[in-house]
């Protein structure tokens, strides 16, 4: 791992002291933690890196204090630095870590099978996603066994109003908490709003979605959502189906639709979908 000195001096701010009746106000105080998080949620959004110049700058910070953020970062292996280009860039540990989080990782250990089974039968690539603030994040991806397919990156995150996967996880959410959600959201407009809406209304009424592609023509994703033990959506099963011109055996997109809901419904038996209402897994 590639070192990197200190510009600048001076002390390192503390997060101020805490009483044991309690701050004052609602929020507590942790300056230092709160610069970490910023750094890292705007790397997250630059595939390219930032120079630590344009970190400071972006953050209005100055730059004694952000290279002391980063230069932590990176011992602590969240942030990898590159020499050459003299580029901070998130690494792989967050995602590494989310995904030792006990539910995630049942959840893709249940469903990794299934998806690899999916794919094979439709010909078609299929992956999980999950809510990730007014995102989207893509916790695993199996692609077609053929050639030529279109798959979403592991790890992709996208704007829920673009995506059949969104409006799976939001159908069971109130108005007021898609508002919230639309209002961290530069994608959404209100044009986009009011068709992600008839989306969710799809949902509400068939328990999938089914919408062609806001973001490549020709596809058309068909997404179907992923229960847990209380019957909370807890994740989207999606697959952005193309239909192949060279495979006429392959399955149209309603017989898709069936055996997806079909593996959808398979994976929330195996995470327990149900047992809490009437004593036994559906």
């Amino acid at each position: 791992m590639a070192r990197i000195n200190d510009p600048g001096g001076g002390p390192i701010p503390t997060s101020p002291n805490i009483s044991e009746s309690g701050p004052k106000t609602e929020k507590y105080s942790a300056p230092a933690l709160s610069k970490g998080l910023d750094i890292l949620e705007l790397l997250a959004s630059r595939s390219t890196g930032m120079k630590k110049t344009e970190v400071a700058n972006a953050l209005d910070r100055s730059l004694s204090e952000i290279f002391r953020m980063l230069a932590v970062l990176t011992d602590r292996n969240y942030v990898a630095y590159d020499p050459v280009t003299e580029r901070f860039s998130l690494t792989q540990k967050m995602f590494e870590l989310a995904h030792r989080h006990p539910p995630i990782k049942r959840l893709n250990s249940v469903a990794v099978h299934v998806m690899d089974k999916l794919a094979s039968d439709l010909d078609q690539s299929v992956h999980l996603a999950i809510i990730h603030g007014a995102e989207i994040l893509v916790i695993a991806q199996t692609d077609a066994p053929c050639n030529n397919n279109t798959s979403v990156r592991l790890g992709a995150r996208i704007p829920i109003v673009y995506t059949a996967s969104g409006a799976v996880l939001l159908a069971q959410t109130s108005k007021r908490r898609r508002a919230d959600i639309y209002a961290r959201s530069p994608e959404a407009t209100d044009e986009r709003i009011a068709f992600f809406e008839t989306l969710v209304d799809q949902v509400v009424a068939q328990n999938y979605c089914d919408s062609p592609s806001q973001v490549i023509v020709g596809v058309h994703n068909i997404a179907t959502p992923i229960f847990n033990y209380s019957g909370e959506a807890i994740a989207a099963l999606t697959i952005p189906f193309v239909k192949r011109l060279t495979r006429s055996t392959s399955p149209d997109i309603k017989a898709s639709i069936g055996l997806l809901i079909q593996a959808g419904q398979d994976i929330s038996r195996q995470l327990g979908a149900g047992a809490s209402e009437d004593g036994s897994a559906l």
